[in-house]
């Protein structure tokens, strides 16, 4: 199974006995969206709701941290995901938050992870059908897992300003970058370069062809032959672009899991203002 799927491939397999469908919704805080009352009224028959705002570790002092592989094994089972299913991950959410649970599911070990390009939106323009029923499932124990995915903390990053052994791309917009009066933004993490996650989508929220992907980081100053971080405000989009990173063959790119909200919320940590140097 390829890492993006399309919605006739999805349509064609709903009824695959390996198939798990999920729902990996999520929204801004700020929005008066409620993802699972949407997912409750309609969703692609069969799909499981992830929750993906509470599959957090509320203990770490991370805001946002991606769920321990305690946490990730216990949200598995009570879904009832079997290790080793196919899972394909689908959202309807300007922030196209699958990538965010693409990035902890194939942290965890997960390899037969896809998401469905163009989301539900997609599915829904194309007038496929929708459920409202929810399918209960019965939990399926899991041992915790073994990560295989890197994610940086605070300290990590702070010692890569004089090591510079990653390079670090910014996901979040121009202005929150540059830290442009009225953004709340004071700038961004010295060194980091700036590919806004929107500019991996087409308008119509599909991703766009690997080769356009390949030029927009090459375009922002990443070395696609170097170690890269991924950043944004608090690890969502970062994972984007992690996401886009993996689609162009770079499987081996890390996501620094605080982002600004823990970065910018340090008096300590150096800012840089302005454009990308």
């Amino acid at each position: 199974m390829d890492k993006l799927v399309s919605t006739e491939w999805l349509a064609a397999r709903l009824d695959a006995d390996d198939l798990v469908i999920v729902d990996a919704t999520m929204h801004l805080p700020d929005t008066p969206r409620n993802a699972r009352a949407e997912f409750e009224a309609g969703h692609i028959p069969g799909a499981r709701f992830l929750d993906l705002a509470s599959f957090i570790d509320t203990d770490s002092p991370v805001p946002k941290a991606v769920p321990t592989p305690a946490q990730f094994a216990e949200r598995m089972s009570a879904l009832g995901i079997a290790p080793g299913s196919r899972i394909v991950l689908y959202d309807d959410s300007d922030i196209a938050s699958a990538a965010r649970a693409w990035s902890i599911l194939t942290r965890y070990g997960e390899r037969k992870v896809a998401i469905l390009d163009g989301g539900i939106a997609k599915w829904r323009m194309e007038g496929r059908a929708l459920s409202d029923r929810i399918v209960g499932h019965a939990a399926r124990p899991r041992p915790e897992p073994e990560i295989v995915r890197d994610v940086r903390s605070k300290d990590e990053m702070v010692g890569n300003m004089s090591e510079k052994e990653w390079q670090v791309v910014d996901a979040r917009d121009t202005e929150r970058f540059e830290g442009r009066p009225g953004s709340q933004s004071e700038g961004h993490i010295p060194g980091a370069r700036n590919l806004h996650y929107k500019r991996l989508l087409r308008e119509d929220g599909t991703y766009r062809s690997p080769d356009a992907i390949r030029t927009e980081f090459v375009d922002a100053g990443l070395d696609l032959d170097r170690p890269i971080v991924t950043s944004c405000n608090s690890g969502m989009t970062a994972s984007v672009l992690l996401f886009g990173l993996a689609l162009i063959g770079r499987n081996d790119a890390a996501l620094y899991d605080g982002s600004w909200l823990e970065w910018g919320a340090d008096p300590e940590t150096p800012k840089e203002a302005g454009k990308a140097r």
